[in-house]
């Protein structure tokens, strides 16, 4: 089985709603025949026996509850979709189907209704199963305290803020994990390829989007061809049928369209496991939402700025730049891949933003405190792009807001939006004696802005 398949088997096995709730209910079913077994040569004592008829009421009771819980947790999370569709980002739901509790939640359910079902069942007048009854009930009230967590959890989860740091999370740990395995491999990022004529190009054999590559199995695989391998498409790109995805450049290349492919999966839509920008797409997608006119929540997007900038900061700060393995006395990567640039995750991050939450001051003022923050903190070698970014800000507020009495205050950095340092320090400062702050306005009039 190839790598690509592999990944591919375990990422619906993690996004999947119904395979661990059916272990749980298989599980809970076992567990019923072990404890029938065990019923008949165990004598507990008088406080854990049951009579028949009270045996029965509370087993059909815990199958009821069950069942009813069930249902409940599955309408919750129904709710939740309908409402992450239409508030936060529909790209969010690839995490939501992932999450460990409520796949928990389904399991325990099911396994304590399908154990309570069989001991429900083997109730006779000369034998009732205590142990199982006992267990069956102890079931349910640990399926009662787990449903309440669940649901405190889903209320908890149903604000935009929480949903961006949660994303921001995945996205951080997906660019640390993607960084660790460069590291650990002789791959560098860019455009550049060999003077020399191609031996092969590998090609997708089938259409979707790039979700994860095997850069470990790659390298092994270019060492032992003596061959350079160039990625034609960056992960999360949709590449169509007959795509190029790998140009091999010398060695010997038998075998090599199987074996590279396999390790290239492509899927129906992106994952944030090797794609770190998908991460920064949703928290930018949450932001818009919030901006648009039918939800109109401009405080909602100035707190995602502030987990979309430490996302940004981080990045911003890693040294990607290749350096030669001279344990194995390598002068060139084994694989050169495409991959995001610094100038790509930030264009991404704000532009989407700064065009629609134009109109509001506190969304401006969020934006600039961010780009401000990245400039003294970023590597030197990305000031530049931050640079660009603060002039683009600065022609979008004049154009936006050079006409009215509030350029001022829409053209302070406050990380707060309204209220925060930016607002006090303009109040403060007398600009008669200290002359215009640095990367404020002046407008026409000559007034600070």
């Amino acid at each position: 089985m190839t790598w690509s398949r592999r990944f591919r088997i375990s990422e619906h096995f993690r996004g999947s709603l119904w395979i661990v709730p059916l272990m749980g209910a298989v599980l809970g079913a076992i567990v019923g025949l072990v404890l029938t077994e065990v019923d008949q040569h165990l004598n507990l004592p008088g406080y854990f026996q049951y009579s028949s008829s009270t045996a029965s009421t509370v087993l059909s009771a815990i199958v009821g509850a069950a069942a009813a819980l069930t249902g409940f947790v599955v309408t919750v999370t129904t709710l939740i979709v309908q409402m992450v569709n239409g508030t936060f980002s529909p790209r969010y739901m690839r995490l939501w189907y992932r999450d460990p509790v409520l796949k928990a939640t389904l399991a325990l359910l099911a396994g304590t209704l399908m154990l309570a079902f069989s001991m429900l069942r083997r109730i006779e007048p000369d034998f009732v199963p205590n142990l199982g009854v006992s267990v069956a009930g102890i079931l349910m009230v640990a399926d009662l305290i787990l449903f309440l967590f669940f649901f405190s959890r889903c209320m908890s989860r149903l604000r935009p803020v929480t949903v961006a740091a949660l994303v921001a999370k995945a996205g951080r740990a997906a660019f640390e994990e993607a960084r660790r395995a460069m590291e650990r491999s002789a791959v560098a990022i860019g455009p550049s390829v060999p003077e020399t004529q191609p031996t092969r190009v590998v090609r997708a054999s089938s259409p979707g989007v790039i979700q994860a590559i095997h850069l470990e199995g790659l390298v092994r695989w270019a060492r032992q061809h003596d061959a350079q391998l160039v990625l034609a498409q960056a992960v999360g790109d949709f590449v169509t049928t007959g795509a190029t995805l790998v140009t091999v450049y010398g060695g010997s290349t038998g075998g090599a369209e199987r074996e590279l492919t396999g390790m290239i999966a492509l899927g129906d839509e992106r994952t944030i496991q090797q794609d770190p920008a998908f991460a920064i797409r949703i928290m930018v997608d949450i932001a818009l939402m919030a901006l648009s006119p039918a939800v109109n929540a401009p405080t909602t997007a100035t707190q995602v700025l502030g987990h979309l900038g430490e996302t940004l900061r981080m990045i911003g700060t890693a040294d990607l730049r290749r350096r030669a393995d001279s344990s194995r006395g390598e002068d060139r990567p084994a694989v050169i891949i495409r991959a995001y640039a610094w100038e790509d995750y930030l264009t991404l991050g704000v532009t989407e933003i700064r065009q629609y939450g134009v109109t509001g001051i506190q969304v401006m003022r969020a934006l600039h405190a961010m780009l401000e923050e990245l400039r003294g903190e970023v590597r030197p070698e990305h000031g530049a792009a931050v640079e660009e970014e603060l002039a683009r800000l600065d022609s979008t507020l004049t154009t936006q807001w050079g006409d009215t009495v509030d350029l001022d205050r829409a053209a302070v950095a406050d990380g707060q939006g309204i209220g925060g340092a930016g607002l006090a320090q303009k109040v403060s400062r007398s600009p008669a004696q200290d002359g215009p702050e640095p990367g404020r306005f002046v407008s026409p009039g000559g007034s600070p802005g």
